[in-house]
């Protein structure tokens, strides 16, 4: 019994015996020295690009542009042969399509006889005033003769009067005959009448000269204006010939050429447009910045351009001028804020980008239209 009561005692006291003490544990300091690392890189960042936007301002609403020269034929016609391929590189003045010349060789040959109509009528009007000429001539060395005649008619005109008066007073002392003195009237009749019909006739060639004067002018005029005509002939022949030469479409330009929508056989109209040339032996950059991006922009300035399709490459460029309006005033349909509904929107003022180096290998190689990024320097 009392083994029992010592059990029964001991065993409480071994359950009611306090626990060893545990050791503190260390706070964990990675949490504090990963957020102080992540203010410092964002602060860092913050700080970086806030220096960075006081001395740059980019884009990426920019493309590759160049000149582009659109194939337009000058006459119409149908085609003959067709000279080159899609993506093919030409030189200025090579032959690029063939028209059908048959219609403008005919017109050619039109103008040609036109013109020689025009020369043989020239050459008959000259020889015509040369004929008048030399009737004028004629005319007049004839009044001169008249003029002539008209002086020996007046001096026989004297002389018979003179005679007459003197046989008038021998009559009528009867010293010579009734004949004798009408003989001496006779000659005074006749030698007046003569120089009566010397002068109408002299007034007939007068007459004459004046008419023959007349048509020498006429043939004279008439001279200029088959001159006239020669020009204008001449003109048709010249025109003809350039028509003719128009047959032969060939590069304006040298450069690549664009998808060619051109079949033999195929009719075209003048002016009607073909196909295209890229003249990629001078591209540059239009940037479209915004509006609120101007305040410290100017030309001169050094700009680093970045092609998507040469991502690992930077272009040197330079800002070489703005254009004079926003890109929503040369739109189709511009904006009209009159008519009450007025939304303000940021606009973008495109900007040309030349390359410094347009020799290098990999600009030759950028097409227009590839998108970029641009970063000018402030």
């Amino acid at each position: 019994m009392e083994q029992n009561s010592v059990e029964t005692t001991t065993a409480p006291i071994t359950q009611s015996a306090k626990p060893v003490a545990e050791a503190p544990k260390k706070k964990s300091k990675v949490f504090i020295i990963v957020l102080v690392l992540l203010v410092v890189c964002g602060a860092w960042f913050g700080i970086t690009k806030y220096i960075y936007g006081l001395h740059h301002e980019d884009t990426d609403d920019a493309q590759i542009e160049a000149n582009i020269s659109p194939v337009i034929p000058r006459v119409a016609g149908f085609v003959k042969d067709v000279r080159v391929k899609d993506n093919q590189r030409v030189k200025k003045g090579d032959t690029l399509l063939i028209l059908d010349d048959r219609d403008l060789v005919i017109k050619l040959q039109q103008a040609e006889a036109a013109l020689a109509t025009g020369q043989s009528n020239l050459g008959a009007a000259q020889a015509t005033t040369n004929a008048s000429k030399a009737n004028v001539a004629s005319t007049q060395a004839g009044i001169s003769t008249a003029d002539a005649q008209i002086e020996a008619a007046k001096v026989n005109v004297w002389r018979t009067s003179q005679d007459y008066e003197r046989y008038a007073n021998l009559i009528k002392d009867h010293t010579i005959t009734q004949q004798q003195y009408e003989q001496a009237i006779a000659a005074k009749q006749t030698a007046e009448r003569q120089l009566q019909i010397l002068v109408q006739q002299k007034n007939q060639v007068s007459q004459q000269t004046n008419a023959v004067s007349s048509q020498s002018s006429a043939t004279s005029s008439q001279i200029g204006v088959a001159s006239a005509v020669i020009k204008q002939r001449q003109a048709d022949v010249a025109e003809a010939k350039l028509n003719l030469s128009y047959a032969v479409v060939v590069a304006p330009a040298s450069g690549l050429v664009s998808k060619v929508n051109v079949q033999d056989g195929q009719f075209l109209q003048a002016g009607q447009s073909l196909f295209s040339i890229v003249l990629n032996d001078d591209t540059w950059v239009v940037a479209n910045f915004k509006e609120t991006q101007f305040e410290k922009m100017r030309i001169g300035q050094k700009v680093t351009v970045h092609a998507d399709a040469y991502p690992n490459h930077s272009f040197e460029a330079t800002l070489t001028s703005f254009s004079p309006a926003t890109g929503s005033r040369f739109a189709l349909l511009p904006a009209d804020n009159a008519s009450g509904n007025f939304v303000k929107v940021v606009q973008r003022l495109p900007v040309k980008i030349e390359f410094t180096n347009p020799s290098d290998s990999l600009v030759k190689q950028l097409r227009p239209g590839m998108n970029v990024d641009v970063d000018v320097h402030l």
